[in-house]
């Protein structure tokens, strides 16, 4: 378990950027402009997928390694 805490990681706060920028939302100021988060939407999608490219890595590793003993 100790070997996947940093994919679990990356996918947890990856999770957490889009559910924050949900809860946090958009609003139109009085000007016409949009305020919202947009870094929260890429910073999510980096955070998840090194989470499941970490993940699928160290999966990988570990089945070779169990495949050669």
């Amino acid at each position: 378990m100790k070997k996947y805490l940093f994919s679990l990681l990356s996918l947890v706060l990856g999770m957490g950027f889009w559910i924050a920028y949900t809860i946090i939302g958009s609003k139109i100021a009085p000007d016409g402009t949009l305020i919202e988060s947009f870094y929260l939407i890429p910073m999510g999608y980096l955070f998840l997928a090194l989470g499941l490219v970490s993940l699928l890595l160290i999966f990988g590793v570990s089945v070779i390694r169990k495949h050669k003993s």
